[in-house]
């Protein structure tokens, strides 16, 4: 294994080595992250990377295009089955990507979109000032209640009738509990606006059915590939068919050249695998992941953002503990925790400090953490903050994680194998 990257460029083997050994010792929390199958891994390492296929299956502008049809047929055929979906672009290389696409496929530049604000919960693609999307298009925002920190569907009515958009995006980066589709489409239709959805971090759940489905009630749904829904690093787009021409020029020869063929295969892999019935059940249990954490951190002093989660995410409001976000990462980085700051709802610190951090469970679900587990993380995470000036304390607590750590490989025997190819190297 990575025989021929050793012999080509030892400096690139090495981090690489070095990132395989900090995935398996570390506990992996990051919202945004997972761990791909070995067969997604295998696809993504294809020569596939090799072909240039600008265009669309059997309508490429060049040729020997036949296998790579195929694959991004699949990709297309399983996204399609998986969300409920009348078409699919597989072809976004980001999430973000998909989002422009959308944008451009459904608006003029200077259109105005209504999109949750970045501090309540939104991602910067929804209209944060220094993101493309509020350069190109006419940004007003909504957010949550101040007292509830969820979103009051009745006010963003308001807003949306007082400001007319164009386009009214739902969905979120760091929301904990459930949405309700529903409603927003009916806003949308009072007032003559597409809907537009960002599934990024729910894909999962909901192509699990553990979470509404925003297919039947908007325009466009984009998502990224990866989080929960466990594939490579990408983008898709789902749409209504009287949009698919729209979003397919927006997407090729609109915003991307030729498509990643070798990432377009592995999620081709990875929608394959969300689709076997083995899914739902890791959905099931990133849920219940999610709220025996929740659970376990609210125990131990902190403040969760909405008082708690109905998705994988947590984000936690760290003032308790008198640190900061950005502190609070650090402290847990030191003791083998990833996690992210990340700032609350009405937040009274800047974004480079924050008062709060978030923190997912699909990543550690993955590899076969349950509520115990869950259940120990919390307490970890909680003594850290408490002992953050306590290196004794602080170096027991990484002994604890590199245990658990120990006893939920990421790829099993994969660190074995390479550290053999190593020593063999030299032997």
């Amino acid at each position: 294994m990575l025989n021929d990257l050793r012999r080509v460029d030892k400096d690139v083997y090495e981090a690489v080595l070095k990132e395989v050994r900090r995935e398996q010792i570390d506990i992996e929390l990051i919202a945004s992250e997972n761990y791909v199958s070995m067969a997604v891994l295998d696809a993504q390492g294809t020569v596939m990377t090799n072909k240039y296929a600008e265009g669309y299956p059997g309508r490429r502008y060049y040729g020997g295009c036949k296998h790579v049809d195929v694959v991004e047929t699949l990709a297309i055929d399983r996204a399609k089955e998986l969300f409920g979906a009348e078409h699919a672009n597989v072809q976004p290389h980001s999430g973000s990507q998909a989002n422009m696409a959308a944008y451009f496929a459904l608006l003029k530049p200077g259109d105005r979109i209504l999109g949750m604000a970045l501090d309540q919960g939104g991602h910067l693609s929804h209209g944060h000032p220094k993101n493309f999307s509020s350069k190109v298009f006419d940004i007003v925002r909504y957010g949550v209640n101040k007292e509830t920190e969820r979103i009051d569907v009745d006010e963003v009515g308001a807003i949306a009738r007082k400001t007319r958009p164009n386009l009214i995006v739902v969905g979120a980066s760091s929301y904990p509990r459930a949405i309700d589709f529903e409603p927003f489409a009916q806003i949308a239709k009072d007032v003559g606006a597409y809907l537009m959805a960002d599934i990024a971090h729910i894909a999962g759940p909901v192509v699990a059915g553990l979470h509404p489905n925003p297919v039947p009630h908007c325009d466009v749904v984009t998502t990224t590939t990866h989080k929960t829904l466990r594939g490579p690093r990408s983008g898709i787009i789902l749409c209504k068919e009287e949009h698919a021409k729209k979003v397919n020029s927006s997407v090729f020869p609109g915003i991307q050249g030729g498509p990643l063929m070798h990432v377009i295969a592995g999620k081709a892999v990875a929608f394959k695998e969300a689709l076997a019935p083995g899914f739902k059940r890791y959905q099931e249990q990133i849920l219940a992941n999610a709220c025996a954490l929740a659970e376990e951190l609210t125990a131990q002093g902190f403040r969760l953002v909405t008082g708690g989660t109905d998705n994988h995410l947590i984000v936690a409001d760290v003032r308790p503990h008198k640190v900061n976000g950005i502190q609070a990462t650090r402290i847990l980085e030191r003791i083998g925790i990833t996690v992210n700051n990340n700032q609350i709802p009405f937040d009274p610190l800047p974004p480079t400090k924050s008062s709060g951090i978030r923190m997912g469970t699909a990543a550690m679900t993955t590899r076969g953490m349950t509520e115990p587990e869950m259940k120990q993380l919390g307490h970890i995470i909680a003594s850290a903050m408490v002992h953050s000036d306590d290196s004794v304390r602080l170096r027991l607590l990484r002994e604890e994680t590199l245990d658990l750590a120990d006893r939920f490989p990421v790829y099993p025997g994969i660190l074995r194998r390479l550290y053999e190819q190593e020593r063999s190297a030299y032997a």
